[in-house]
């Protein structure tokens, strides 16, 4: 025990005698979060190496705000979960390649911050998911660019099934531009497809850590308008230049965030935190404990790239539409690539399909949680 205390303490001590918990200052960068984007690269920008894929997804927040907590069944005292976070205090940005990173995220004591914002156009954000697929959406840029048009596919790290993605082979545009820039349109709308997949690779019962269940999160009303969003941020900054190496995306990313959240119309935590009382008993239970999944009663189960937020019904604001795109220059993105999810040892509740599930079975997938959730979530007179 005195072991693990010591090298965890000297964990804490070498990552703050780095600098980890310091913040640059960085130049604010303008996010295009226009309904539709029409955006083009301009000049061919330098690109990274290809990347080393993000070392899984940061820790995210269970919906709510003061979250009690039990372990195994028993209820810990005394200890509560914030989760909630000001626009104006994110920190720096970090692509996740690094099993530190989040280390350091569960330990609060990075410079990055991460947390549950509400936002009046936009509804209840996630600002892990939110770097979680913008990280994601870079990593792929980075491997597809250079073999565009080449048929070849990318291994990913299981969930639940063996993630793969299959590009097909195609004549590229001749126009180098329009290359880079289809190629930015291929990796955001694959990147949001991985975070379709992790909500429902958690409803089925996919684990980060062995023994804790994930289900609490699964659909959580906030998670995919942030992770489109993500994706959205990321295509901007490879398109506007901004992301030339690791170090001036990780800047970039820094910089775009707050301006979306403001464009969202943002709010302070203790607006947050009223909202979250606004809807207390409609869309979660604060008398219910982390990780059970019914502290979270409210849940979104469309998976489209083309949504809207899902908005309190008290919000008067308008709902802030949000798209990809579906095609560049005359070629149809799902076409050019196929995510594949094959079968593994430990699909757990996961039906094992015929030969793969693909992102035609989403849906399916999708509905059959849907139905089941519907017929054991718990009534309540606010909702029913």
């Amino acid at each position: 025990m005195f072991k693990r205390f010591l090298f965890i303490n000297t964990i804490v001590f070498f990552l703050f005698i780095t600098g980890c918990t310091q913040v640059t200052p960085v130049k604010s960068l303008y996010a295009n979060i226009d309904s539709v984007t029409h955006e083009e690269a301009t000049q061919l920008w330098q690109t990274p190496a290809p990347l080393t894929a993000p070392n899984g997804l940061r820790p995210c927040c269970a919906f709510g705000y003061d979250l009690k907590v039990k372990a195994f069944e028993i209820p810990i005292p005394f200890y509560r979960i914030d989760n909630v976070i000001e626009a104006s205090a994110l920190g720096n940005h970090r692509y996740n390649d690094s099993f530190w990173l989040g280390t350091v995220a569960v330990l609060g004591i990075g410079s990055e911050k991460s947390g549950l914002i509400y936002s009046h156009k936009g509804g209840f954000l996630d600002i892990a998911h939110i770097r979680d697929t913008a990280d994601y959406t870079y990593y792929l840029f980075s491997h597809i660019y250079p073999k565009l048009g080449q048929e070849w596919t990318l291994a990913l790290s299981d969930e639940l099934a063996q993630r793969k993605i299959h590009f097909n082979a195609f004549t590229p545009p001749k126009n180098e531009l329009e290359r880079y820039t289809l190629s930015a349109y291929l990796a955001a709308h694959l990147g949001y497809r991985l975070a379709v997949w992790h909500e429902i690779a958690q409803w089925y019962g996919f684990r980060s850590v062995p023994g804790f269940s994930e289900g609490i999160s699964a659909f959580s009303p906030e998670d995919l308008y942030s992770n489109l969003l993500g994706a959205r941020l990321s295509l901007t900054l490879i398109l506007k230049g901004h992301a030339t190496s690791l170090e001036q995306y990780n800047q970039s990313m820094q910089g775009i965030i707050p301006s979306a959240l403001y464009q969202l119309e943002a709010q302070p935590r203790q607006i947050t935190q009223q909202w979250f009382d606004v809807i207390d008993g409609q869309w979660w239970d604060s008398q219910q404990r982390v990780p059970d999944k019914f502290l979270v009663l409210m849940r979104d189960y469309h998976i489209s790239d083309q949504r809207y937020p899902v908005l309190p019904f008290e919000e008067i604001a308008s709902p802030h539409f949000l798209t990809l795109p579906s095609a560049y220059s005359g070629y149809v993105l799902k076409q050019l690539a196929e995510f594949q999810l094959w079968p593994t040892k430990e699909m757990e509740n996961l039906p094992h399909p015929k030969t793969y599930w693909s992102e035609a079975d989403f849906t399916d997938l999708t509905e059959k949680a849907r139905e089941i959730d519907n017929k054991t979530r718990p009534k309540t007179t606010k909702i029913d």
